[in-house]
């Protein structure tokens, strides 16, 4: 059973949303909440595994209580619901923390997905849409990139945990880096869980993000050949 907490300023928006999640016995809702503050003291009384968060909502917006919730350390991990008219918005969630995002028109069977996905500790975005996503994020990576040789994250890898992590950060599938690396793909998923822990990341999203801003990534960077 998946908890999930509900925010969104319109009610409408919530009935849709709980309307679809009462009608699957693996999810449960156990709370609502219609602004920003409002979400980040319910995820803390309530602990839900996931929260949908809305972007835009009027006080404390979605990105502030995705960063609120998530310094907690606690176990609720972040879905953003918005659309792709509001890049700068995803982008920033994604850095305060989120662990994936949908579009709000996506299909209920997509939506249940992305809620499952997250409580099983992945992250929404599959990784062959990452590279794609962060093209068009390129304009918001930040100008000044940490020292990758001085950052004890990037020391404390492997020769080959950093090729993974660059790999990842390119937007590649574990089928793929195995096919370019000649691994299994359960070696490279051991691997990059391996990555994820050394560098902090909560998952796959947080990985690509910290190889962007270290330099080891780019934009419109080379598939795997």
């Amino acid at each position: 059973m998946t908890t999930v907490l509900i925010v969104d300023d319109q009610p409408l928006q919530r009935y849709g949303f709980r309307l679809l999640l009462d009608s699957v016995p693996e999810t449960d809702v156990v709370g609502e909440a219609a602004h920003g503050a409002e979400a980040v003291r319910k995820a803390a009384e309530l602990r839900p595994d996931v929260v949908l968060m809305d972007v835009r909502m009027p006080g404390m917006d979605g990105i502030e209580a995705t960063r609120r919730i998530v310094a907690t350390g606690g176990r609720s991990r972040i879905l953003v619901l918005t659309t792709f008219d509001l890049d700068e918005y995803v982008h920033a969630a994604i850095r305060a923390g989120a662990s994936g995002f949908l579009l709000k028109d996506a299909r209920p069977e997509e939506l249940l997905a992305g809620i499952h996905a997250l409580a099983s500790g992945d992250a929404v975005i599959a990784p062959s849409l990452t590279r794609r996503l962060l093209d068009q994020f390129a304009q918001y990576v930040p100008a000044h990139r940490g020292d990758a040789a001085e950052d004890p994250r990037l020391v404390s890898l492997t020769d080959r945990e950093r090729e993974i992590l660059v790999a990842v950060g390119k937007g590649w599938t574990n089928g793929e880096i195995a096919a370019r690396f000649v691994l299994s793909e359960s070696t490279v998923k051991t691997h990059v869980g391996r990555v994820l822990a050394k560098i902090g990341a909560r998952d796959r999203i947080q990985a690509v993000i910290f190889a962007y801003d270290h330099g080891l990534a780019r934009p419109n960077a080379d598939g795997p050949r």
